[in-house]
């Protein structure tokens, strides 16, 4: 995929540029060391003109991963949404994923640094799995343990141990990993939320060893308004094997339909399946229709 061409203009540090202009420092800790945060947000070509989905509920928690993790970072909810419509204008981009990356500044100690540097890039980006339903295996990379890090913020440093994940799964024969938490119980996929569906009803892992996703909270928000049944609980692996139906969510991934978990597939049709009631839900409440989704 090609995230830029030499006419991109980015958002740096107060100023538009091509994104052959810019220079970021080479001293950041963020590039030594991980210490940075970010988001990824989705804009769409709905109904009433080019929207971006959530912002404010990103770009909270945008400020959050940064106060979690001692970065300083002084733009406001409103700054940071009209400047991400602003990049998608000079881009002229309307459907597009919109990367905001907080720098932490210059410091090769390990200790806080006293400033930062913004980013925001945007790309096209349509479809994050090619498949309409992934094979998915489990993981023998674990999640971090809750008080080794901040599970909370989406800390650019915590995506190295979705990358090996990810690279595990692939280098399998896999299209994704499903990650366990260190009790052994299921956390999600290294860069989205999952649900899967038993008897009629949607189960998803409780918060407390998973990134609380923006899209995994807009599926319990959906899920309430059309009254499908939806449980938390910490899920053993194997209860997996014989699931109904599963599916990842995130905002790059959307509402993706897994086919099988460790080649077992699921007892349902997706056609048929609790999550493809709520895929065309959120696909509705994206492009701003109706999002009510009527069973038949």
């Amino acid at each position: 995929m090609k995230y830029y061409n030499e006419d991109t203009i980015i958002f740096l540090d107060g100023q538009f540029v091509k994104i052959r202009d810019a220079s970021p420092s080479l001293f950041s800790q963020t590039l030594h060391y991980g210490n940075g945060a970010f988001e990824g947000i989705r804009s769409y070509q709905t109904i009433h003109g080019t929207k971006i989905f959530k912002p404010y509920e990103h770009f909270e928690r945008l400020i959050q991963s940064c106060r979690l993790l001692h970065i300083p970072f002084h733009y406001s909810l409103e700054e940071l949404t009209q400047l991400s419509y602003q990049v998608l204008e000079k881009n002229n981009l309307s459907s597009a994923y919109i990367r905001p990356l907080v720098m932490a500044g210059e410091n090769m100690a390990l200790s806080r640094t006293t400033g930062s540097s913004l980013m925001i890039a945007a790309w096209t980006w349509t479809k994050y799995f090619t498949r309409k339903e992934i094979d998915v295996c489990i993981s023998s990379i674990q999640r971090p343990h809750p008080n080794s890090t901040k599970i909370e913020a989406k800390a650019s440093g915590n995506y190295v141990n979705s990358i090996m994940a990810s690279n595990e799964a692939r280098h399998r024969g896999f299209d994704e990993a499903l990650m366990l938490d260190t009790n052994g119980l299921v956390a999600g996929a290294p860069g989205a939320n999952f649900f899967f569906e038993k008897n009629g009803v949607l189960y998803t892992t409780p918060l407390g060893s998973i990134l609380p996703g923006i899209t995994r909270q807009t599926v319990i928000e959906i899920c309430r308004e059309l009254e499908l049944p939806i449980k938390e609980k910490w899920i053993k692996p194997e209860e997996l094997l014989n699931a109904d139906s599963a599916f990842f969510c995130g905002t790059a991934a959307e509402i993706s339909a897994i086919g099988s978990i460790e080649r077992h597939p699921m007892n349902k049709p997706w056609q048929s399946s609790l999550g493809f009631i709520v895929q065309q839900a959120y696909e509705n409440m994206v492009m701003e229709k109706n999002y009510a989704y009527v069973i038949v």
